[in-house]
């Protein structure tokens, strides 16, 4: 038999081989996964956390130190047919009216003792005609109007200055004294007329806050406290005494704003979440 012949009775071996893949690892990646999902969750409560306001923040402290007696003393949340850990608020009408009327009658009578305080000194009683107090819905306004009817004008600045004239400080002092024994907020505004101003890149605008921040500075020098000071306003002359008269002297002028703290706790507590609380009519 030849060669050629027994080649071809040789069988054919075919090796197969079993190539490996380290095994199949299951659900492992599902596992990382959520933890990732869980902790992105977490920390973008933290951050929704951190923005609250104080009493927001001492709602949850309470609710996760006692859950279950937290969330029997909480009523309905902010989301219909729904539970809130956060406290819900409901206004009292009567005790928010009484919380009012005697924060207003004791800025009354912050009002009256500034007014006694500048009649006692014989210079600034001179001035008594260009400073006007009286109670608005936010609390107490004391304007220093820089003109008098008879058209008098620069009365606390010169015209076109943030500098305050030295009768200016002697009243600022006064009135700052007086408000310093109070925990209020307070607001000041800075005001002019329409007439616009001579000076180039210097406007009406940085006029009216430039009064205002000199007032600041003055009366917080001599006994207003500094976290008292919650706004400065420069409103140029957008909202004057004398609409049908924007160019009016007296449109110029400072205002003081003490605020009534019961006002603002109205809208703090608004902020938290009262949106069905009964309004003051």
């Amino acid at each position: 038999m030849t060669d050629e012949k027994k080649e071809e009775k040789q069988p054919i071996i075919v090796v197969k081989k079993k190539v490996s893949h380290g095994g199949h690892h299951g659900g492992a990646w599902k596992v990382a996964y959520a933890d990732f999902v869980t902790a992105m969750m977490a920390f973008f409560l933290v951050m929704w956390l951190v923005a609250q306001s104080p009493k927001v923040k001492e709602a949850v402290g309470g609710y996760f130190r006692d859950p279950v007696g937290f969330t029997e003393k909480a009523g309905k949340g902010m989301l219909d047919g729904g539970t809130s850990p956060v406290k819900s608020f409901k206004f009292d009408k009567a005790e928010l009216e009484k919380k009012l009327q005697d924060e207003k009658q004791k800025l009354c009578n912050m009002g009256e003792k500034i007014t006694e305080a500048i009649n006692e000194s014989a210079d600034m009683a001179k001035l008594k005609e260009f400073v006007e107090i009286e109670m608005i819905d936010e609390g107490l306004r004391i304007q220093l109007i820089d003109a008098s009817a008879s058209g008098d004008s620069s009365i606390f600045f010169d015209q076109g200055s943030s500098e305050l004239k030295p009768k200016t400080i002697e009243l600022l002092a006064t009135i700052a004294k007086e408000l310093g024994q109070l925990p209020n907020h307070v607001v000041i505004e800075g005001h002019t007329d329409a007439k616009p101003m001579n000076r180039n890149n210097y406007t009406n605008w940085e006029l009216s806050a430039d009064r205002a921040n000199s007032a600041r500075r003055l009366m917080e020098s001599v006994g207003l406290k500094s976290e008292q000071i919650l706004e400065i306003r420069g409103n140029a002359d957008t909202y004057p005494r004398f609409p049908s008269d924007p160019d009016d002297p007296r449109n110029r002028r400072v205002a003081i704003i003490v605020l009534n703290e019961a006002y603002e706790d109205k809208f703090k507590e608004v902020e938290l979440g009262a949106e069905h609380a009964e309004k003051l009519e």
